[in-house]
């Protein structure tokens, strides 16, 4: 597990309008979506520490666009210093203008504005490599989750951070895991905390896995 707590300024206008414009959509059933809609995998968790002054963000003019929403969600993962060059160089578009990028608004950390929870996943097979949570803080957004040891996928439960982990065997390949780890996280005044955690095994006859038996 690794801290965050990275603050990312926003001078050039407040996101918090885009989130809540979305929000707003969203209840209206207008999902925000990327090129890749899945990803599953390992997830890490850490604590709020010192901020960091990052890149400026460029929030614009308030829009209800959920493309808007999700171009400055890039943005902020991009001005992200915590945010590794590995992710960063992930992040650019599949197709024309399409990135791999998935965005949720909610009430995680239980702040007057929504939180923004961003996925990071690779083109091809749709991967997660990234997650990260922003958390708004004055003018700018704070980083305070951060998971990118791929594959990882997180999601927004009922205000509760569940983030979904696949494991890998010596021989499994990335088609046939031979688990999964679900790790719940609640806010707990200043970092999130692990609440509860579900471990399941696949079985191995799923997708032909399981060797077939030979006659002698």
């Amino acid at each position: 597990m690794r801290g965050v707590g990275t603050t990312v300024p926003r001078p050039g206008g407040p996101l918090k309008a885009v989130i809540a414009a979305v929000a707003v959509l969203a209840a209206l059933g207008l999902l925000v979506s990327a090129c890749g809609t899945g990803g599953t995998g390992a997830r890490d968790e850490g604590p709020a520490s010192d901020s960091v002054s990052a890149g400026a963000v460029e929030a614009g003019t308030p829009s209800a666009s959920p493309t808007r929403a999700r171009a400055e969600a890039i943005r902020l993962v991009r001005a992200d210093p915590g945010v590794s060059a590995a992710v960063k160089r992930d992040l650019k578009p599949c197709f024309g203008d399409e990135y791999p990028v998935d965005v949720s608004y909610g009430k995680l950390t239980g702040g007057t504005a929504d939180d923004v929870l961003v996925n990071v996943m690779t083109c091809g097979d749709a991967v997660g490599v990234g997650s990260y949570v922003y958390r708004e803080d004055g003018d700018a957004y704070k980083n305070v989750f951060r998971a990118e040891e791929p594959p990882v996928y997180a999601e927004i439960d009922r205000g509760d951070l569940v983030v979904t982990q696949q494991v890998y065997g010596k021989d499994d390949s990335l088609e046939y895991p031979s688990g999964e780890e679900v790790i719940t996280y609640r806010w707990a005044v200043t970092r999130f905390a692990e609440r509860a955690r579900t471990t399941n095994d696949y079985s191995k006859v799923v997708g032909g896995e399981t060797p077939v038996p030979t006659e002698n």
